[in-house]
């Protein structure tokens, strides 16, 4: 009284069909997951292409100003150094706000530069005459705010750079 076995070969016909599906279907979803993350990956650094380049335009327009407030002092002329005139400069004493100034400009605006003479307002920091005028004829103290965006034709990101610069 024998029991049939049944061939395990013939028990199994079908399974390995299951499985591969099944792995082609994990596979198809971990390169789905790839392109999301690569796709993802490529929007954030093309953002921070745009923002670097937008910092360093507003550096390079800030450094130019400083250059043009040097030659107007010097009264010399260096080739490159544009941005500021001698009617754009400001008084320290317009009450001008770096922040709120930044936060007027517009991706439309494209650039802009505000300069103003501050050494007239600022306190002595020595021993001769405390808390009296500072001696601007010899060196004059600026603020140099400069304003730009990454591309002109196409405006992404911004940036705003504030310095104070004595020539």
């Amino acid at each position: 009284m024998g029991r049939f076995h049944p061939n395990p070969r013939q028990r199994q016909r079908g399974a390995v069909l299951y499985i591969a599906l099944i792995m082609l279907v994990l596979l198809a979803l971990l390169g789905i997951v790839g392109m999301q993350v690569a796709g993802l990956q490529e929007r954030m650094s093309s953002n921070y292409r745009a923002v670097n380049l937008a910092f360093q335009q507003t550096e390079a327009l800030a450094r130019s100003a400083e250059c043009a407030l040097e030659d107007m002092i010097n009264r010399t002329s260096t080739a490159g150094c544009d941005g500021v005139t001698s009617s754009m400069i400001d008084s320290c004493d317009t009450g001008f706000d770096p922040g709120g100034w930044a936060q007027d400009r517009s991706l439309g605006q494209h650039s802009a530069v505000n300069a103003r003479l501050i050494g007239p307002c600022i306190s002595g920091n020595s021993s001769l005459e405390m808390g009296g005028a500072v001696n601007e004829d010899p060196n004059p103290i600026y603020q140099v705010t400069a304003f730009r965006v990454d591309d002109p034709d196409n405006p992404t990101a911004q940036a705003v750079i504030d310095t104070i610069f004595r020539p």
